[in-house]
């Protein structure tokens, strides 16, 4: 009998919903055991302007914003890679009394933080769980971590995005003793 992998990876085109197939994944688990961050659009005048990263005990960081200065930039955005130099150390190391990391995202920008890539490094090799966010394309680390065998990815479309909440909340259920 093989072991199913104890890291899930939520993967799909950009827009179809991938941060609020784990916020409500988030929402069915509860906060008291989880780790890890998801993040937001800043919106203004109907348009995007950046990226705030919201943790699971409260705290909020914009990461990105169109008026950050270019030095590092995905996109119009630059990219505060010292925010995400904290906020992995402070986020996502692995702790005591947490079960589960909810990672939302492993994407371009997070990516920039040498830091994020070593502690998710370090967290992906922990004995803890991870479900992460990750973008559908991208080199370097996002394709590193797609390709290890403790990983499971799974698509989001249209047309599974409501169910998929539940369906991961069963997938970690039935395998958190396997």
């Amino acid at each position: 009998m093989t072991t199913a992998p104890p890291h899930l990876l939520v993967t799909g085109a950009p827009g179809v919903g991938k941060t609020t197939v784990v916020r409500k994944l988030a929402e069915r688990l509860g906060p008291a055991t989880l780790g890890g961050f998801y993040t937001e659009e800043i919106r203004q005048h109907g348009e995007r302007r950046g990226f705030r990263l919201v943790t699971f005990d409260g705290a909020e960081r914009v990461i990105a914003h169109v008026e950050f200065p270019k030095a590092k930039q995905v996109g119009k955005y630059g990219v505060d890679v010292a925010a995400l130099d904290e906020l992995a150390d402070a986020v996502l190391a692995p702790r005591a009394g947490v079960s589960l990391y909810i990672v939302d995202e492993i994407g371009r920008m997070e990516c920039m933080s040498e830091r994020f890539v070593a502690v998710m490094r370090r967290l992906l090799d922990a004995p803890k769980r991870v479900v992460a966010t990750i973008g559908e394309r991208g080199e370097g680390f996002i394709a590193e971590v797609k390709r290890r065998p403790d990983c499971e990815l799974w698509t989001v479309t249209r047309g599974n995005r409501d169910a998929l909440p539940r369906q991961l909340y069963d997938r970690l259920a039935g395998s958190a003793h396997g």
